[in-house]
């Protein structure tokens, strides 16, 4: 996998609901595990949602678990976050990621991702 894109961020009310795309070029998508970054201004980068490889298993931030899934179409190259009960704390920079290994499992550590995207905005209002 040599590049992603994200899309599908935008501006939401509080409750509502925003699914981000994160669409890969190169071979072997499917090979790889996958993951969601937030970073808010004036904050770390924060770990949100992990797929790994092919069906993969997930894993999911205390922030967002419960609100939030992550899912991949391998035929479509493509890996999806599913965001609902949107909160203005969930207000940030979204960026997919790839790992570095492929056949591994998921991954909550930035350093582990090989691959970023440029980031999708998601903006939550009160």
């Amino acid at each position: 996998v040599q590049l992603v894109i994200e899309s599908g961020g935008g501006l939401v009310q509080a409750g509502g609901s925003l699914t981000l795309s994160c669409a890969g070029s190169g071979r072997s998508f499917s090979h790889y595990a996958a993951g969601w970054f937030r970073q808010a201004p004036g904050k770390e980068r924060e770990f949100v949602a992990t797929i790994g490889w092919g069906a993969g298993t997930t894993y999911y931030g205390a922030n967002v678990k419960g609100r939030f899934s992550i899912s991949r179409d391998n035929d479509e190259d493509t890996v999806y976050l599913h965001m609902n009960g949107l909160k203005p704390e969930d207000t940030a920079v979204y960026y997919c990621a790839i790992r570095v290994t492929p056949y591994s499992s998921g991954s909550t550590y930035s350093e582990d991702y090989a691959v970023w995207g440029q980031g999708t905005q998601v903006t939550v209002s009160s």
